[in-house]
């Protein structure tokens, strides 16, 4: 049966190109959607005659008084493969309604079409999220699993390589990302939603790209998207230990910093000895450490710059903006009040792994 919803659509678009009034009844003649908003809940007569028949009815003036809620035009029944869903009805001279009349009906046809496409399509997508949380959090797969995974189309016997994706500034809806993205993957890849702004990709890694080939896929990815994305990359398992590629993609896309795009996981070593860390131990450190400068943002973004331009003096200050003797005297201040000295060894990677927390674990 046609849904309100759409039949509100589908007088708007038709409405786009004919003045004449128009109206949508669903099977039981009740008018769902019309351009005079007054007729909408009303019974049509005509539209019930137009479904029993499955014809054309032209009404008249004459009809006008013999049949309940009906105007002089043209009732054409609505088809959704060998079914009729609707009647569409177009109000005023028969003879002139007719003409156009069969386009329109068409027109109202292709969308509902469309619409049953666009829906199936949600579905699958939901259904496609759904198998995956499913497979990142089973132990173990039951007949039932398996199943579902032959259904989706989902190869459950080729090792994955797990990317993770995040969509910088732009929020996109999950459909047209994915439609995109899936023009130009390979068959046996798998692309849902996580979340807001991450995109899961899971490649099939049964015949593995070396790394730089695969640097290349997902930049050229990158750029017919025509989006500010970047990248963390997991390492090849087996289909039963997704979850492992999973977290290692996740820490990867933590670790990308603000001049990259992609991060592989196997590329990683500090963030390793982080991502292990408990977040007590993380937030405990940082307080032993830089607690007496946590509000000194001026401060912290200084020791940042510092080491960020590998200590060197001229273009830290540039960067900063600041003249060579105010870079000094921060230094010094911050030394001072955390008794860690930017300058040593030691000192500096103390410094380093709290700003790392930081920048990982607060906004």
């Amino acid at each position: 049966m046609l849904q309100a919803s759409l039949a509100k659509k589908i007088v708007q678009e038709v409405r786009k190109l004919l003045n004449e009034e128009i109206v949508l009844m669903d099977t039981n003649g009740i008018i769902i959607a019309a351009t005079n908003y007054t007729r909408i809940g009303q019974f049509h007569e005509g539209a019930l005659i137009t479904c029993r028949t499955e014809r054309k009815l032209i009404i008249t003036q004459e009809d006008e008084k013999k049949l309940t809620g009906v105007k002089a035009g043209i009732n054409l029944p609505i088809f959704s493969g060998d079914n009729v869903v609707g009647v569409i009805g177009i109000t005023g001279s028969p003879e002139a309604v007719s003409q156009y009349g069969e386009l329109l009906k068409k027109m109202t046809e292709l969308l509902i079409k469309e619409n049953i496409y666009m829906e199936e399509t949600s579905r699958h997508i939901r259904a496609m999220e759904t198998f995956v949380f499913d497979w990142l959090e089973l132990r173990e797969w039951d007949s039932t699993f398996i199943n579902r995974g032959e259904r989706l189309g989902i190869d459950l016997t080729v090792p994955r390589q797990l990317v993770m994706v995040k969509v910088l500034q732009n929020q996109l809806t999950s459909e047209p990302f994915i439609k995109k993205w899936q023009n130009t993957l390979e068959n046996k890849d798998v692309m849902v939603r996580w979340g807001q702004d991450r995109f899961l990709l899971l490649l099939d890694a049964d015949k593995p790209l070396e790394k730089k080939q695969l640097k290349q896929k997902l930049n050229l990815l990158k750029t017919k998207m025509k989006e500010e994305l970047i990248f963390g990359v997991g390492n090849i398992v087996s289909a039963k230990d997704l979850k492992k590629t999973f977290l290692q993609a996740e820490r990867a896309l933590c670790s990308v910093k603000e001049k990259d795009w992609i991060a592989f996981d196997d590329d990683l070593t500090l963030e390793m000895i982080m991502d292990d860390m408990r977040m007590e131990t993380k937030m405990l450190f940082v307080e032993r450490t830089l607690k007496p400068i946590l509000k000194e943002h001026e401060l912290l973004d200084t020791i940042k710059a510092y080491f960020q331009y590998d200590y060197s003096i001229k273009e830290t200050a540039n960067h900063l903006h600041i003249h060579i003797n105010t870079l000094h005297y921060r230094l010094k201040k911050a030394e001072e009040l955390t008794g860690l000295n930017p300058k040593k060894p030691r000192d500096q990677t103390i410094l380093y792994l709290c700003l790392q927390i930081l920048d990982n674990n607060t906004n």
